[in-house]
Order: C-alpha cells, then structure tokens, then sequence
C-alpha cells in the first residue's frame, strides 16, 4: 500500500514537472532514510518506493553519493527559507530568540533532512562535503544577528563568526537531543529559551 502511494505521488509529480519529480523523489528517499537508517538508502530502495527506475535516479543524481548531496541542498534550501521566514523583529536580541526557535522548529518538522544535513558522511559511508554552499549561506544568518546585536550594544564587542558559531552549535547539541528522545519536548521551547539566555549571560553588554 505504502508503495502503491508512493507510485501515485511520482506520477502526479510527472506532470507537475521535473522539479515536483525531484522533490518527490527527495522526499521518498528521506522518509526512508527516517524511517529504516542510512542501510536502506539505496537507488534501488529509493525508485522501488516512488514507483520509478534506477535509471530515473541515476538519470538525476548520477549516484548515491549525488542523491546524499542533493538531499543535503534540499534540507538546506528549505532550511533557508525558514530562518528567512522567521527574522521578523527590528529588536536584535528577539532576533537572535527568533532564529533560535526557528532552528528547532525546522529540526522538528524535517527530521530526516535534518538527520542528512548533518550527518551525511555517516548517511553516504563516505567523505563528503554536500550542501557546503547553502550551509554557508544558513550560518550567515546567526553571524548577521550576532553582528548586530553588537553594533547596537545588546552584546559586548568580538568576533561575530566566534560567538554565532558558539551559539548555533549549543543550539545543534539541544535540538539533536530532543530529536533522539533524550529530553522532553514538552518543555523544548522554554529549554531553548533558557539555553540562550545562559549562553549570553556573559556576553550581554
């Protein structure tokens, strides 16, 4: 049944066009990713859940290794889009609480993107380097809010790429916990809350 699903969302996604394929054959292979682990990502596992042939896959991504680093720029891309999304505030410290939140509410509805994104040696038995562009252009964001948050005083005077990164990787530490179970997500959005706040104790102007 779950194949038979799947098979109809690949042709509906024919029509739609090449990108809706893509996206439909990214999300598959994803959702197999989250719900079986990196061993049952293969061209074959993913075509045979759309409906599709390898060669359609092999036609797309050239190899495994090429649908790994696309899925990594299609987390990062949607990724993007969030963090865009979420800096609404003129206020450069509720900036910063925005992004935070907007990391862990995206972590949250893409897990298996999310899972790739940052784990995609483990995912692909290889090293790799996918996404690296989009990924630089997701860290700019924490590195434009922490450099303003500076230039308006909020936070002492440093090196903005320093502190972000700081910052962006207690934030992974957290979000990776909930998403492994290890803390109770009832309470995640406070936790997050209290994290940067304790964070950025020290360095509050």
């Amino acid at each position: 049944m779950a194949r038979a699903a799947g098979a109809g969302a690949y042709r509906k996604a024919q029509e739609a066009g090449q990108a809706a394929l893509r996206t439909a054959v990214l999300d598959a292979a994803s959702g197999l990713l989250g719900s079986e682990g990196a061993a049952a990502l293969s061209m074959r596992r993913v075509a045979g859940s759309v409906g599709a042939s390898t060669k359609v896959l092999y036609t797309m991504f050239g190899s495994k290794e090429g649908l790994v680093e696309a899925l990594c720029e299609e987390g990062f891309a949607r990724f993007e889009g969030a963090l865009r999304a979420a800096v609404r505030s003129a206020d450069p410290r509720t900036r910063l609480v925005e992004l935070g939140h907007a990391y862990r509410d995206y972590a949250l509805s893409e897990p298996h993107y999310y899972q790739v994104m940052f784990g995609a040696r483990a995912v692909s038995g290889r090293r790799t380097d996918p996404g690296t562009h989009r990924s630089h252009i997701t860290f700019d964001f924490p590195v434009r809010a922490v450099r303003a948050a500076m230039e308006a005083g909020v936070l002492k005077p440093g090196d903005p790429q320093q502190v972000a990164e700081t910052l962006w990787a207690a934030l992974h530490g957290l979000v990776s916990l909930e998403l492994a179970g290890h803390l109770d997500p009832d309470n995640g959005a406070r936790r997050l809350e209290a994290m940067l706040s304790a964070l950025s104790g020290d360095l509050l102007a």
